[in-house]
């Protein structure tokens, strides 16, 4: 009996190579619409659908497979009873099913897609071909790749295909078409505003920027992060699906007798959605900290340069240039530095590699938009183990609606922190209010402060952290650590806290250390005592509303 195969795709790469393969090998080919034309186009013989069917089709192309002539052909089981039934209704099986899908997650990752677009590309007829096949394994190959094409072929000039092979492209389309039910399913559960990304949670405390704006106030007071919300109905559903890829097997994790990799949504994605243009391949440990290095960058509007060691800053500043921002956010902690990794919210060039405080640090990796052709000769020339990772054009990317942890037994969720909430509103309670330049420096430290492991302290200037403590049990230990980090840099520095002060040993600890203005979210039931503190150490005292708490 002569073979047949089924051709029905919207992906017509390989397509011919594939028909003129199977033609010589004497198999029918049937073909649907514009499959079916592609091949007839290249000079092959192929039947219509509709001829096989006896039916047209229908809908505007809606309906052309779904046809028992088509399904009962690849359905039918290896055995003389279904043999038997096919004759009975004048219908020849079919041993190869080639198909793919209509661009379902193209469409929908398109800024511009409207719903109705979007509904046109869910393929029923593509996927029912594939889970049909893929269901009979036992007799029937199905290819949804035309990176296997080339096998298949081999395959079947050797004059059968195997058991494993069909297995093998069996769980290739189960798959394909999970992961396509996935994408359909997270597009609908969208609200019209969400698909047009309006009001989107985490979207930063300075919003999108591009590569090249400026901006003289770190954090405008009038900026706040969009509203978040607590009912799990807008931002939890009741199941979650994580289907992610291995795109990374990591040397190891945390410490070297931990086997670690690196998931992503998609298969071709690299770290962190950038490209690793130099050093060797990423740590466990390198991935987990420029991820926290990148978090605190973005978050700021002018030119940043941010230094994290152990997952947490140990040194961040602003400036004209990231080259400018770059040797103050250095002296923030130059020990704690060393081994440590860099972000950088703008491109580094060769004023960046210029400093004279680059060659002589130690740097396990930095993150950046873009690397100047100079600078990577710089780093080919003097640091060529340092790792490059550039993030390219996903910086613009909105970040992750939600932030996974795991747990025994589970995982957890929650929106991302992404700055003070609207109702949040930074109100002075001591006698004397903050000076500007003083302001500024307590913007700054609060904007770090979201970004230090809790118990979170972060001493500042206007443009640049002089000490930080965080990670601590208690919150007196950690204003210790951040005004011994400092020095004489306390001297007239602000202070930000990430939860309010308990009691008012913290804002004494502080006054003795020199700093002379303080932020913190309020809300102790000791707030008043603190108040008093304050004043009487002459203190500026400014409560946020707003707690930012990172464990």
């Amino acid at each position: 009996m002569t073979q047949r195969a089924i051709l029905s795709v919207s992906d017509k790469t390989g397509l011919i190579t594939l028909g003129r393969g199977l033609a010589a090998l004497g198999w029918e080919l049937v073909g649907s619409g514009g499959t079916a034309a592609a091949l007839r186009t290249a000079g092959l013989a192929v039947r219509d659908v509709a001829e096989v069917t006896g039916a047209p089709e229908m809908l505007g192309g809606r309906v052309k497979t779904l046809h028992p002539a088509i399904h009962g052909g690849i359905l039918a089981r290896d055995s003389a009873a279904d043999a038997a039934e096919l004759a009975a209704h004048h219908i020849a099986p079919f041993d190869l099913v080639v198909a793919n899908l209509y661009p379902f997650a193209a469409t929908v990752a398109r800024p511009d897609v409207t719903a109705d677009e979007a509904v046109e590309q869910i393929d029923i007829g593509g996927v029912a071909l594939l889970r049909a096949a893929a269901k009979n394994f036992g007799r029937v190959l199905v290819l949804c790749d035309p990176a296997d094409y080339a096998d298949a072929l081999a395959a079947l000039r050797g004059g059968s295909t195997t058991e494993a092979l069909r297995r093998a492209m069996s769980l290739k389309a189960f798959a394909l078409t999970a992961a396509y039910d996935r994408a359909i399913v997270d597009f609908l559960s969208l609200s019209p505003r969400e698909r047009l990304g309006e009001g989107s949670l985490g979207a930063g405390e300075q919003g999108g920027r591009g590569a090249g704006e400026q901006g003289s106030d770190p954090l405008p007071a009038t900026r706040h992060s969009p509203p978040a919300t607590r009912d799990d109905t807008e931002v939890f559903s009741e199941e979650i699906d994580l289907r992610l890829k291995k795109v990374q097997a990591l040397r190891y994790g945390e410490n070297p007798h931990q086997a670690a990799a690196l998931y992503a949504a998609e298969s071709e994605a690299g770290p962190l959605g950038g490209r690793l243009l130099r050093g060797k391949e990423l740590s466990y440990n390198n991935l987990l900290d420029l991820d926290a290095a990148w978090r605190a960058a973005e978050s700021l509007l002018r030119p940043a340069v941010v230094i994290v060691k152990h997952l947490s800053p140990c040194g961040l500043a602003i400036g004209a240039t990231a080259a400018v921002a770059f040797p103050a956010a250095l002296a923030s902690d130059p020990v704690s530095a060393f081994g440590g990794v860099i972000a950088v919210n703008r491109p580094v060039d060769a004023a960046f590699v210029a400093e004279p405080a680059l060659a002589d640090l130690f740097v396990e990796a930095i993150v950046a938009p873009a690397f100047a052709p100079e600078a990577l000769d710089w780093f080919a020339a003097h640091k060529k183990n340092c790792r490059l990772l550039a993030l390219g054009e996903s910086i613009g990317d909105p970040p992750a609606l939600l932030e996974w942890r795991a747990i025994r037994g589970g995982l957890l969720a929650q929106t991302r922190d992404a700055g003070d909430p609207p109702d949040a509103g930074w109100r002075v309670v001591s006698r004397r209010a903050p000076t500007a330049e003083e302001e500024s420096a307590l913007r700054l430290a609060w904007i770090a402060a979201k970004h230090v492991k809790s118990n979170a302290i972060v001493l500042a200037q206007a443009t640049a952290t002089v000490g930080i403590g965080g990670g601590l049990p208690s919150r007196i230990d950690a204003v210790r650590l951040a005004a011994a980090k400092a020095g004489e840099r306390a001297r007239g520095a602000a202070l930000a806290s990430d939860a309010f002060f308990p009691f008012a040993d913290g804002v004494e600890a502080a006054a003795e250390a020199g700093v002379t203005a303080v932020v913190e979210p309020g809300g102790s039931v000791r707030d008043e005592e603190v108040i008093a503190a304050a004043d009487r150490l002459g203190l500026a005292l400014v409560f946020t509303g707003a707690r930012h708490f990172r464990h």
